[in-house]
């Protein structure tokens, strides 16, 4: 078993100067609008899984995990999945541990696996959070204005295109 955990490969080059720049900018701007707007609303529109969101829809926007579909749906998937348990199951570990577990099969069920969305029951489950509200602030709110802030940034440039798909 041992001899599996060696590695077989070289770790990836490093991005280009433009690639670490879009990240940059990306990330402050996702996460700056989303902050900015939840103060101006005086809404909640950002939690934490959302910055993890963020490296993958301006450091890796091509893979599939940084698609609309993947970046919406995962999340609103896993935070139900996090409501449910904490709804059943309560606030321990259990709940915890099924959430999560729960959360990674639908996703990959209804095919919008997202990682970062994979927090969201502990979130959830941490916080007490009990209101099915919270699906629409900050989930759905804060992912949808990400993936318009990566609509802006990830299509600047001729050579640029994004998203690889929709549904």
């Amino acid at each position: 078993m041992l001899h599996k955990m060696k590695g077989t490969g070289v770790a990836p080059a490093r991005p280009d100067g433009l690639q670490i720049l879009i990240g940059l900018v990306g990330g402050m701007a996702g996460i700056g609008a989303v902050a900015y707007l939840t103060e101006l609303a005086a809404v909640p529109l950002l939690m934490a899984p959302f910055g993890a969101t963020c490296v993958l829809l301006f450091a890796a926007p091509q893979a599939p995990l940084a698609q609309p579909r993947n970046v919406i749906g995962g999340h609103l998937v896993s935070a139900l999945v996090g409501l449910l348990a904490l709804h059943w199951l309560g606030a321990g570990a259990l709940a915890m541990g099924i959430g999560v577990g729960v959360a990674i099969a639908a996703m990959q069920f209804l095919r919008v696996v997202h990682p970062p969305a994979g927090a969201n029951p502990l979130v959830i489950i941490m916080a007490g959070v009990a209101d099915y509200h919270f699906l629409l602030t900050p989930v759905l709110s804060g992912s949808v204005i990400l993936v318009l802030i990566a609509l802006l940034i990830n299509n600047l440039g001729k050579a640029r295109q994004w998203p690889v798909y929709w549904l």
